[in-house]
């Protein structure tokens, strides 16, 4: 059976969708001897020889972990800078996995790794709408004002945030805490957001990927995600994905009520 080679790439665990869609067009990829540049290519995972940086391309057996990242650590499978990476804190295991999304060196929290691909993209990619929680603390007072424009959204250097929400907001002279989810996650985008609003990040800790949390996992430890887990993270994305369709095509049928 014929299938692209980027969702090949990605089920035998290289990367995500997005990530093995760069390394096909980087020229990492041969098929059969011949190096494959073009995205869209189709091939036969059971018959033909692919190779990725020169290592045979082989169907794995999909491995789901949820690791509770400490401050230090980095989530790529390669750096330049020889730093520590996330992944290397998980133990014997064979397969080629990689972090779903990323945390920035500074923060902690929880993070997914994988091998397979399709899972990855669901929990990352925008149009899934996968919303992540962060508790956060920041040096001052948050003000009502603050709260309220970051809840709107924030114009930065990409162009202006999407709404977010926050709660559980505990305000001191010194020291607010805070809970904040959002539905994407740009290039150090809370730290930004808040910075733009005059406040120092102190704490950024992820505590939830859509309704997945374990507040027993400490700082610097992983599992395995249960099937259950698994199962519930794809209803999730699959059910914000509906509904985020649903609302583009209420907003399409008032455009063009309005229109008229």
């Amino acid at each position: 059976m014929l299938e692209r080679l980027q969702k090949v790439l990605a089920e035998a665990g290289v990367g995500s969708r997005r990530e093995c869609e760069k390394i096909i067009t980087s020229g990492r990829v041969t098929v059969n001897g011949q190096p494959i540049t073009t995205l869209g290519t189709s091939v036969n995972a059971e018959k033909d020889k692919i190779y990725c940086d020169g290592i045979l391309v082989r169907k794995q057996p999909k491995i789901y972990y949820l690791l509770n990242k400490p401050k230090g650590y980095v989530c790529t499978n390669r750096d330049e800078l020889d730093r520590l990476k996330a992944i290397d804190i998980l133990n014997n295991i064979t397969q080629r996995i990689y972090t779903v999304g990323r945390l920035d060196k500074e923060s902690e929290g929880l993070i997914v790794l994988t091998n397979d691909g399709d899972f990855a993209n669901k929990l990352s990619h925008p149009r899934y709408e996968v919303n992540k929680t962060y508790f956060v603390e920041v040096d001052g007072y948050l003000t009502d004002q603050a709260i309220k424009s970051l809840e709107s959204g924030v114009w930065l250097s990409f162009g202006k945030t999407r709404p977010v929400r926050i709660k559980n907001v505990h305000k001191g002279k010194l020291r607010s805490r805070f809970e904040m989810m959002l539905k994407e996650g740009k290039n150090r985008e809370i730290r930004r957001m808040l910075a733009d609003h005059g406040y120092k990040v102190r704490i950024l800790r992820r505590i939830k990927i859509g309704n997945l949390s374990d507040y027993n996992l400490k700082i610097g430890k992983y599992r395995k995600l249960t099937g259950r887990e698994v199962a519930q993270l794809y209803a999730f994305a699959e059910r914000e994905h509906t509904k985020g369709q649903s609302k583009d095509k209420d907003r399409g049928k008032y455009d063009t009520a309005t229109k008229s």
